[in-house]
């Protein structure tokens, strides 16, 4: 069955009415979401500053300097006692007599006389040698002293190194050539400011030898902290009349918190 003209030209209309329609009807429905869109606010975002963390260094009245220790005394060799001579005494021994010598006189025979002279006969006589007197030898014997003992040669007396002075830090004082730089957060803290106060002790180089904390800020942990920056640190060498002394300061830390966490 034919339609008309008239039939098909209503039709098309009715149809292009109901294309405009629908699209009239997505384009006020898109519009109206971007207007949506523009009144919702635009969140507005901040940046997040962080300040550096701030470290006040607070100076400590010097305590008066000890007085240099005075050299100690070599002590004087002693000096080695003259030993007596011990004296022996001589125990004098007679000489033997000599053997006794007897001159015998030997009897001389008479003459022959004429016999009308008798002559008497003389008796043989003997002579007796008295023994010499005997000569007293006295023999004296030097006993020598025993040697002197060589003295044993004295040691040096043992370099003492110099005590070790206690300065301030800073101004008139030492100063840091590397100085400690420690890290922490507010968590380490614990919510509150804390001060840690800590003995240096260096030698003539100014390098770190010890650390000890003298005042604890309460927490261990924070404290460990403190001295491993400190024993990073560095001193310039400290000096009096152009020598290097060790030296011993002590340096307060007061550790504040970060307001933006």
């Amino acid at each position: 069955m034919n339609q008309s003209p008239n039939a098909m030209t209503h039709t098309s209309h009715t149809m292009k009415k109901k294309v405009v329609t629908a699209l009239a009807v997505v384009a006020l429905g898109h519009v109206g979401v971007l207007w949506a869109l523009g009144q919702m606010p635009t969140p507005s975002l901040k940046p997040i500053e962080k300040e550096p963390l701030k470290v006040r260094f607070v100076k400590i009245q010097e305590p008066p300097k000890p007085l240099p220790p005075q050299p100690k005394a070599e002590p004087q060799p002693e000096k080695p006692k003259p030993q007596p001579v011990k004296e022996v005494p001589v125990v004098e021994k007679p000489l033997p007599p000599p053997p006794k010598k007897v001159e015998k006189v030997q009897q001389v025979k008479k003459a022959e006389a004429p016999k009308p002279v008798a002559k008497p006969v003389e008796k043989p006589v003997e002579r007796v040698v008295k023994p010499a007197p005997v000569a007293t030898v006295t023999e004296t014997k030097v006993v020598q002293a025993a040697p002197k003992p060589t003295p044993a040669p004295v040691a040096p007396a043992p370099v003492v190194p110099a005590a070790p002075k206690t300065v301030s830090i800073g101004g008139s004082g030492v100063q840091w050539s590397r100085s400690p730089k420690p890290t922490y957060s507010n968590r380490d803290l614990q919510g509150e400011t804390r001060t840690v106060v800590v003995l240096i002790e260096a030698n003539e180089n100014g390098a770190i030898t010890h650390a000890q904390i003298t005042r604890s800020s309460g927490l261990p942990a924070l404290d460990q902290k403190i001295l491993r920056a400190v024993r990073s640190a560095k001193f310039k060498p400290y000096k009096e009349n152009g020598v290097a002394y060790p030296i011993r300061a002590e340096q307060p830390f007061e550790l504040i918190l970060n307001p933006n966490g």
